[in-house]
């Protein structure tokens, strides 16, 4: 079974259209461990023998000596490839995974989907610490609970999973990145597991009719492969939507037999061979998609990928024959031998995570930080050494979204607005207004120097916040709050020109709504910026693995996906009399590919500081060349 686990999960993570809800598999993981967990302990207090102290043993002799040597492998790439400031977040995942709570910092850091996960080699672990805390509390509540009779413990695990699952329903669209990474939305799946294992070691329990397991063997796989292939990102996540492949899990634990075909289905010498190495293979499988990214490997690299995957089969065989299997045999490794492993192992990858994280790097003013590269111009092997090349970036936020993050709703009145959004006070008829998310603050730069001086600029725009016209249902919503104060500064302001950026949800026809009301409070003209040209890693660093020699276009590590999406928004807007949409995918790529820099020998000249967000320097040749003219003509 951990190969139906395994092997979507790879195939999600490798990009894979046909698997895009292979992420389930870590749902099947979770009901397996809750069955096997559950069976070994209430096995050993029915004898008698359950020991606390040999659980965790066999634990560690389980998750530590591949998951140590996964982490040490990666070390080494990581200190040669990784940006500075991409360093120092796997050196806090280092950290935090020897304390089995990486879930916690990749909860706090970002959402299981985004960009910036499929480029950390060890954000996949954040799984084993949810099993890692679940069998800290599990075993202790059984042995507690264990004189009271099962009545009483399945009573008491019936309530905690009708809770756990409540709060996961409602997590999955209030708080959903909490919802996906943390315990207490994750333990009712790990809980279904258990309650097969209780009833399974049933001692008088009767069979199933052969009919009965048959049908129920094949639901189970149903269900497992529908949410494969028909999930996605886009599903609400981990509510009662995951109860789909949870259930097929539990269905195929209960009535796969030996003696259905189901049971000789899953239980083939290949997915029996798979499960043998299903362990390792998840531990390798992600650090080798994520480093392959950050060296620019994309999603149409098929070739490349599937080589991945077929070496992570190979990988994980060699770390099973040779990791695995002999750290589990106890004449070969002691206990005293696996305990000093354990701990002198986690205390050292915290060390070196805590030292990685606080490497010191090159502090500039920030106030001044533009000025010194527009008159020092450092070259890119400084910069990129320094971490210099990744201060290169416009921050101009409606908000500091740093106090909404992590579930903090504290409230930021309006007068936090930036000064730095401003050229002027409202003292021109001229006003371009700016609304969007971080696309839309990058314009800022350029519209303010390029613009003749009888032109005003403001922006409200707030990192990561979808653009609606919806009055906020709570304040304490950072992004209904700034598209409210941005409608209605604009209502009361009517500025000439609106310009709207985006990342990617750009609809023709939300275009069309929004541009018809905004020119109903007079608005003359609306403005729609494309996406610009997306890189799979930071554009420094697929620079930085391609020096000495670094061309002046390429299409080395570009997202196709989003020249694809621009040219269905070209094609869809071209008629429309109500807005201008402007594609910065035509202004910035060509045949040749995506400019990456304008001074081949110039760090300050490259065109996006990270995988996609516009550096000054580009930032003001788009307004100079494309938005000025367009805005002035009007």
């Amino acid at each position: 079974m951990r190969a139906l686990a395994v092997v979507p999960v790879i195939l999600f993570h490798a990009g894979l259209e046909l698997f895009r809800g292979g992420f389930v598999g870590i749902d099947v993981f979770f009901v397996i461990s809750g069955y096997l967990i559950t069976t070994i302990i209430l096995t050993e207090l029915e004898q008698g023998k359950f020991s606390i102290v040999n659980f965790y043993e066999r634990r560690a002799r389980r998750i530590l000596p591949a998951l140590f040597l996964v982490m040490l492998v990666c070390i080494p790439f990581a200190w040669v490839w990784l940006l500075s400031s991409d360093m120092k977040d796997f050196s806090q995942s280092l950290l935090a995974v020897s304390g089995f709570a990486s879930n916690i910092l990749f909860w706090r850091e970002s959402g299981y989907f985004e960009r910036a996960v499929e480029l950390k080699p060890l954000s996949h672990t954040w799984s084993l610490a949810v099993e890692e805390q679940y069998y800290v509390l599990f075993p202790l509540f059984l042995m507690l609970f264990w004189k009271l009779g099962k009545r009483w413990i399945l009573l008491t695990l019936g309530l905690i999973f009708v809770c756990s699952l409540s709060i996961a329903q409602w997590a999955a669209y209030a708080y959903p990145v909490a919802a996906f990474y943390l315990l207490p939305t994750r333990g009712w799946e790990l809980l279904i597991g258990a309650f097969a294992a209780f009833y399974l070691l049933q001692a008088n329990r009767k069979e199933f009719p052969k009919g009965v397991s048959e049908l129920g063997g094949c639901l189970g796989v149903a269900l497992i492969l529908y949410a494969v292939f028909f999930y996605s990102k886009a599903t609400p996540f981990p509510g009662f939507y995951a109860l789909v492949p949870t259930l097929g899990t539990v269905l195929i634990i209960l009535f796969a037999t030996q003696k259905t075909n189901v049971g000789k289905f899953v239980g083939n010498k290949a997915f029996v061979g798979i499960g043998l190495i299903s362990y390792s293979a998840y531990l390798w499988h992600h650090p080798l998609f994520a480093f392959s990214r950050y060296m620019g490997i994309t999603s149409f690299d098929k070739e490349v990928l599937f080589g991945l995957v077929i070496f992570t089969i190979v990988i994980a065989f060699f770390s099973w024959k040779f990791v695995e299997v002999p750290f589990r045999n106890k004449t070969l490794v002691s206990r005293k031998s696996i305990v000093f492993f354990a701990v002198v192992g986690s205390f050292t990858f915290a060390l070196l995570g805590s030292y990685g994280h606080n490497l010191r790097q090159l502090s500039v003013d920030q106030k001044n930080f533009l000025d010194y590269f527009e008159n020092d111009l450092p070259d890119w092997r400084y910069a990129i050494k320094t971490g210099l090349l990744e201060k290169i970036r416009i921050d101009c936020d409606f908000f500091d979204i740093t106090k909404y993050r992590n579930g903090n709703k504290t409230k930021v009145p309006v007068e936090s607005i930036s000064e730095s959004c401003f050229t002027k006070k409202f003292q021109s008829s001229k006003v371009v207004f700016i609304w969007g998310d971080s696309r839309a603050q990058v314009l800022n730069y350029g519209l303010s120097k390029a613009l003749p001086n009888d032109f005003e600029v403001l922006q409200v725009a707030s990192s990561g916040c979808e653009i609606n016209l919806r009055s906020p249902r709570n304040k304490g919503d950072y992004c209904e709050y700034s598209n409210w104060f941005a409608y209605d500064v604009v209502k009361k302001l009517k500025p000439e020109i609106v310009i709207v950026g985006q990342e990617f949800s750009h609809e023709a026809s939300q275009m069309e709504d929004l541009s018809v009301e905004l020119k109903s409070v007079g608005v003359k003209n609306v403005i729609f910026t494309g996406s610009s040209p997306q890189w799979i890693a930071s554009l420094p660093s697929v620079v930085a693995h391609m020096l000495p020699n670094v061309p002046n276009r390429t299409f080395v590590g570009v997202d196709r996906g989003v020249l694809d999406l621009d040219k269905k928004l070209k094609s869809s807007t071209r008629n429309s009399i109500n807005f201008n949409y402007i594609s910065l995918i035509d202004y910035f790529c060509n045949k040749d590919g995506c400019l990456i820099h304008y001074e081949p020998d110039i760090a300050a000249s490259i065109t996006t500081h990270d995988y996609g967000h516009l550096s000054p320097v580009a930032s003001y040749h788009l307004a100079k060349d494309l938005l000025v003219p367009v805005i002035v003509g009007n």
